[in-house]
């Protein structure tokens, strides 16, 4: 099973990480001002990780209402990922971008599969 490793950002803030059984990092979250919120944060994915996925890839996406995942290619044409809250907030998003779509998809699976995973603080304040 993976884990939620909350820590400390360059600028003061908190971040949280998932990582997969294998101890790949499948997603990070924005930096929040408070650990309180990084925490929030986790809940959420926690909360939403079986939302419907949007491929925005594609002509003619269906627009699914928020909480939902999105699929999408970056600048240099890697496709990421992304879970965006009820709120329309991104939650969490790919570590790195993915050359094949399969593997975007993929990994989205694995958040699925560890999003109850424990929580590890390693915060430093």
């Amino acid at each position: 099973m993976g884990r939620f490793v909350i820590s400390n950002s360059k600028d003061g803030g908190y971040f949280f990480s998932l990582y997969a059984g294998n101890n790949e990092i499948i997603g990070t979250s924005q930096v929040y001002k408070s650990k309180k919120s990084a925490m929030n944060g986790v809940g959420s994915v926690g909360r939403n990780y079986n939302s419907d996925i949007a491929d925005l890839t594609v002509e003619n996406v269906p627009k699914y209402s928020y909480p939902e995942w999105e699929i999408f290619k970056d600048s240099e044409d890697q496709f990421r990922f992304r879970l965006k809250a009820m709120n329309g907030e991104i939650i969490l998003a790919a570590s790195q971008g993915y050359a094949a779509k399969a593997t975007a998809i993929k990994c989205i699976e694995s958040v699925r599969k560890n999003a109850k995973s424990e929580i590890v603080d390693k915060t430093e304040f």
